[in-house]
């Protein structure tokens, strides 16, 4: 097993245990495959946070299976879920690779408490690994503490900050500071925003001003509009989604706190149903827990401790 599987595998412990703890039975356990038996299994996948659409896709396909003859007994239900969910989500997997000359600009958006600044600060770590320059902006300038949570991050994964003191105009910063990372050559910059209740009109509203400010300052930019995630939201996560991409148009999607919760099956329908790729998730604390996300190898992980 590899050691980045490894992680994985750690981080997804409790997601995977609720899962196969139940699944366990249904998939082993001797006699006819029949309509009790694959409503348990879809009921089950249901309280995983699969979610009811995805789950009855899933349920409807391996009713298919067996009326095709392929599946033909209980021991054979693992492996076609499994190959079933990766063909579901692999189309919606795609790491962060910024491939532009000038700084590739990155607008991180999310509610409050899904681990947004923490998640900055380790992008801005993973991408100093790579020999990127990085620079990062505080424009929650409302949060009390939100400016030195940033600079703590700043610190821990060496990257430059543009900060204003508290209170000041968001998007006023974020065109000042891309002007400053184009002046200062810096390959990236990475915009921090205030955490959104995502049923506010007028904050919603704040964030598109931002984004077209930021389009101003730079043609093109942001490059990127990440919306970061806490899995441990479960179904919750989907409206967010939703909320956001008709705002501010994501093109990424961030899940952080998976090593947190039995409900990483939320993935599954942000990857099948939503159609926005889901860039990276985080599987731990620390300033490396957070990996590109690999539709094969999170499934396998569901599924099984080793590989």
């Amino acid at each position: 097993m590899n050691g980045l599987f490894k992680r994985l595998s750690s981080g997804l412990t409790k997601t995977r245990e609720a899962l196969t703890s139940a699944l366990g039975n249904l998939f082993n356990k001797e006699g006819a495959i029949d309509k009790d038996r694959i409503e348990q299994i879809e009921e089950i996948l249901v309280l995983s946070d699969m979610g009811l659409n995805t789950a009855h896709v899933l349920i409807e396909w391996v009713k298919g299976e067996i009326a095709a003859g392929r599946i033909k007994d209980p021991s054979q239900f693992r492996y076609y879920i499994k190959m079933r969910l990766k063909e579901m989500m692999s189309g919606n997997q795609s790491g962060l690779n910024p491939d532009t000359n000038g700084p590739y600009i990155i607008m991180v958006v999310g509610v409050n408490g899904v681990g947004k600044t923490s998640t900055i600060g380790k992008l801005a770590y993973k991408f100093k690994g790579s020999g990127k320059s990085v620079m990062l902006t505080a424009c929650d300038t409302f949060r009390a503490g939100a400016i030195e949570q940033l600079e703590v991050w700043a610190a821990r994964s060496s990257a430059e900050i543009i900060k204003q003191k508290s209170g000041s105009d968001p998007s006023a910063l974020a065109y000042d500071a891309v002007v400053s990372a184009m002046a200062r050559e810096k390959d990236i910059l990475i915009v921090d925003t205030a955490g959104r209740l995502h049923t506010k009109y007028n904050l919603m509203e704040e964030l598109k001003k931002m984004k077209r400010v930021i389009g101003k300052a730079l043609a093109g930019a942001p490059h990127e509009i990440i919306l970061v995630l806490d899995a441990t939201t479960g179904q919750n996560a989907l409206s967010q989604v939703r909320v956001f991409n008709e705002a501010v148009g994501l093109t990424g999607i961030i899940v952080t706190k998976l090593d947190g919760t039995a409900k990483g099956g939320i993935v599954v329908p942000i990857a099948s149903e939503l159609k926005i790729p889901i860039r990276m998730i985080g599987i731990g604390e620390g300033i490396s827990d957070l990996i590109d996300f690999q539709a094969e190898e999170f499934v396998d992980a569901m599924f099984d401790e080793d590989r």
